[in-house]
């Protein structure tokens, strides 16, 4: 029978659970593998395991059940390896990489932020800072719409403009973001979303990165700016090897959003 991982923490950790389920139908019992000062949250796994969002959530639940007591590296959706000694195996060999990992994120909960432009907004603002822009928009009125090649001229122009916004603005929102946290991830380019970090933050000082999203959502209402979290440090097991050697990715992660 494969395992499934949910994540690792201390084998001190006092708030391992006892009776709860995890994925699948019925769900799995959860149980706690240690070795040495390790220990690995897992269940049976489940032989058709899919990212369905009832597995995304008890994936979620059972990583917010441990976490609320205390550090965890939460594992992605999916990881799976070969059974419970391939598991114990791995928390041996890199036992020196996860204790690393469990003191620099002691205390500490990712936040998720995502950005992207309203339409009509952003088109008055790339109006308004481009004087060539709103000249040519201006002659193609004035002639009753413009030529094809003076139509297509100007919507190369915001185009390029609406562009070069979306950089400015990515970098405006991690600049003001970045003075709140310990550290930052930056997530896929193609994602929809003209910015998408994430952001690791300690707990006992959250209110302060949260007062700072919304000081962003004042100052640049052109701004669509979606928050997630608190979440486990998803984006911030690594640097090092962070998942047991083996493992299958299920193709989703728990700590989108």
């Amino acid at each position: 029978m494969s395992t499934y991982v949910y994540g690792i923490t201390a084998s001190s950790h006092s708030g391992l659970p006892e009776g709860m389920g995890g994925v699948g139908d019925p769900p799995r019992p959860v149980r706690v593998l240690k070795a040495g000062d390790l220990a690995a949250v897992v269940s049976d796994a489940p032989e058709d395991l899919r990212p369905k969002r009832r597995e995304l959530l008890a994936h979620q639940n059972v990583l917010g059940e441990i976490g609320a007591a205390g550090v965890v590296l939460p594992m992605r959706f999916g990881s799976v390896a070969s059974d419970d000694d391939a598991v114990t195996a791995v928390l041996a060999e890199r036992a020196d990489h996860y204790k690393e990992r469990l003191r620099a994120l002691d205390g500490r909960v990712e936040y998720n932020v995502k950005a992207n432009h309203v339409e009509e907004a952003v088109l008055h603002h790339v109006m308004a800072g481009n004087p060539e822009i709103r000249a040519l928009a201006e002659a193609n009125r004035q002639s009753g719409g413009g030529s094809y090649d003076d139509k297509l001229r100007l919507g190369e122009m915001v185009a390029a403009a609406v562009k070069a916004k979306e950089a400015e603005d990515a970098a405006a929102v991690r600049q003001a973001l970045e003075p709140e946290a310990d550290a930052v991830s930056v997530g896929p380019e193609s994602t929809g979303w003209l910015a998408n970090v994430s952001f690791l933050v300690e707990r006992a000082t959250a209110e302060n990165f949260l007062a700072a999203v919304e000081r962003i959502r004042k100052d640049m209402p052109h701004l669509e700016v979606r928050l997630n979290g608190p979440l486990p440090p998803y984006s911030f097991v690594e640097p090092g090897p962070a998942e047991p050697a083996g493992t299958t990715a299920g193709g989703a992660d728990a700590g989108a959003g």
